[in-house]
C-alpha cells in the first residue's frame, strides 16, 4: 500500500509540473481563456503567498513547512500504513500537491497557478491534491474519534 501512496505522489507532482509547463509556455502572464461558459478559464497567474494568496512574500516559511510535512510523513509511515488506504492515499495526494508547489518556490520563487472557476481564486492541480488529501486526513481522523 505505500507504493501505491509513492504512486499517487509521483503522479500529482508530475502532472502538476506539467500542467504548469504547458500553462507558462502557452499563455502570456496574466492571459485568460474561457473553457466553459466564461465559469471556468486557464488563468495564468503567479502566487506568492498560500493558498487564496495569503501570507505573501513568506517563501521560506512555506519550504520549510513542506518538508516539515515531508519528514512527518515519513516518520508516521507505519500509522499511515495501519490506518488503511485512506489514509495513504490522502497522504500521497498531500505529498505529491506540496512537492508540487514546493518545486515551483524553489524553482520560480512563487507558484504558478492557473484553475479559474468563477470567483474562485486562481489555484492549480497541486492545490487540489492539497485540499483533497488534507480532507481525507481529517475526516479519516474525526471517523477514528467517533468509533
Amino acid at each position: 500500500m505505500l507504493t501505491v501512496s509513492i504512486l499517487i505522489m509521483t503522479l500529482v507532482l508530475f502532472l502538476d509540473q506539467g500542467t504548469k509547463l504547458l500553462v507558462v509556455t502557452n499563455l502570456a502572464y496574466g492571459e485568460s481563456i474561457p473553457i466553459l461558459f466564461h465559469i471556468v478559464a486557464i488563468t495564468y497567474v503567479h502566487n506568492f503567498g498560500a493558498a487564496f494568496g495569503i501570507f505573501a512574500g513568506q517563501r521560506m516559511v512555506f519550504i520549510l513547512a513542506v518538508l516539515v510535512i515531508v519528514v512527518v510523513f515519513i516518520i508516521w509511515r507505519k500509522d499511515f500504513l495501519q490506518a488503511g488506504p485512506l489514509a495513504m492515499h490522502g497522504g500521497g495526494l498531500l505529498m505529491g500537491g506540496a512537492l508540487g508547489n514546493l518545486v515551483d518556490r524553489v524553482r520560480l520563487g512563487y507558484v504558478v497557478d492557473f484553475i479559474q472557476v468563477g470567483w474562485w481564486p486562481v489555484f492549480n492541480i497541486a492545490d487540489s491534491a492539497i485540499v483533497i488529501g488534507a480532507v481525507s486526513l481529517v475526516l479519516l481522523a474525526i471517523r477514528s474519534e467517533l468509533q
